[in-house]
């Protein structure tokens, strides 16, 4: 999330109103709900979290040890374990 200063993006009128009220705080504000999209869809993380588990599934169904996967995926076991029995959240 990037953080935008509201002297710069917002009228003056209201930058002033809004600074009478929370003057020196910090405050979210959310998208329309129209506007939202899932985890990942913008940035390609989402693709990348699949390939990677593909990838674990592949090479446990090839004979890799758990272990060894979460050596190389820097993973916990429960994470691998997860992932290998296709019970791991899809987001």
């Amino acid at each position: 999330m990037k953080y935008v200063n509201a002297r710069d993006a917002l009228p003056p009128e209201l930058f002033g109103e809004i600074q009478e009220y929370l003057g020196g705080k910090v405050i979210y504000v959310p998208q329309k709900e129209e506007n939202k999209v899932c985890w990942g869809q913008n940035t390609g993380a989402r693709r990348e979290v699949e390939a990677r588990n593909l990838e674990i599934f592949l090479e446990y169904a090839n004979g890799a040890r758990v272990r060894d996967l979460m050596e190389k995926f820097r993973l916990s076991e429960s994470s691998i374990r997860k992932i290998v029995s296709g019970s791991a959240p899809r987001r």
